[in-house]
């Protein structure tokens, strides 16, 4: 009777996930979870704050942060066409670039999608010429930029670190196992006007990942019968989420290092009485 208790609760343990989702729907009207908004939370740490450039925002262009890396995603037994990293880290970039610096650092113009904006706005110019004739009034002219953020998602390697520790007493044992992965990604500014590189900066994120496994085993009937359970789960750091914070840092390396250069000024604040 005992084994047969035991076992009942082991089968719920490891069915827990499952039975989780279900009870969490019944309690609260929701099964899975809502949407969450991401922020950069790394660029509005205390220690990462900057003061605002001398002159007002800097007109900044992103055309593609692409990866460049042609790694795919490992699956073991076949070969994946999934690509490892996103092949949108551009979204990243603007956000990155927006949100520097309490958004005063900044004033991001739309490139990614230059061809839709510019056949937006001669259907607005054609519209009006031949509904309003020559006194259409035309559209204001579009915001250059003063400089480019070029860079992409240069290197991904995988297993870079792997390890583990476990232990038993008592028939009674646990065990942690980790596997470190790095994404490097590279981000510099060229001034629109010279074309000079203004800064290049490298960063490495790590990509880690967990796994927990605990294990029950029990003799019985003068050793001649055996209860075993194990129970276990696994934590992997999100590649997407690594990378927006290696761009998020890369951002504000690069304008620490431009002021540094002399490209631009912090602007001191006046203190406030």
């Amino acid at each position: 009777m005992k084994i047969l208790i035991l076992s009942l609760v082991t089968i719920v343990t490891l069915s827990g996930c499952t039975l989780g989702s279900a009870m969490k729907g019944a309690l609260t009207g929701e099964q899975f979870d809502e949407p969450v908004i991401s922020e950069a939370k790394y660029l509005k740490k205390k220690e990462n704050q900057v003061k605002p450039p001398v002159g007002g925002p800097i007109p900044a262009a992103v055309y593609a942060f692409t990866d460049k890396t042609g790694q795919r995603k490992y699956v073991e037994g076949y070969a994946s066409f999934s690509t490892a990293v996103t092949q949108g880290a551009e979204g990243y970039v603007i956000k990155a670039l927006q949100d520097a610096g309490n958004g005063r650092w900044f004033k991001v113009v739309e490139r990614v999608g230059l061809d839709n904006l510019v056949k937006e706005r001669q259907m607005i110019r054609q519209m009006r010429e031949a509904y309003q004739g020559k006194d259409a009034q035309p559209l204001p002219p579009m915001v250059f930029a003063g400089i480019i953020v070029e860079g992409g998602i240069i290197g991904y390697d995988s297993n870079l670190q792997t390890g583990g520790a476990g232990a038993t007493v008592f028939k009674l044992g646990g065990t942690t196992q980790y596997q470190s992965d790095w994404v490097t990604i590279n981000l510099r500014t060229i001034s629109v006007s010279t074309g000079e590189i203004l800064t290049n900066v490298t960063v490495t994120k790590t990509v880690l990942s967990y796994m927990d496994k605990l294990n029950v085993m029990r003799w019985f009937n003068s050793g001649t019968q055996t209860f075993e359970a194990e129970v276990g789960g696994s934590i992997n750091e999100s590649i997407n989420k690594a990378i927006d914070l290696a761009v998020q840092a890369a951002v504000l390396q690069t304008i620490q290092e431009g002021a540094r250069r002399g490209h631009w000024a912090f602007k001191e604040e006046e203190p406030k009485n």
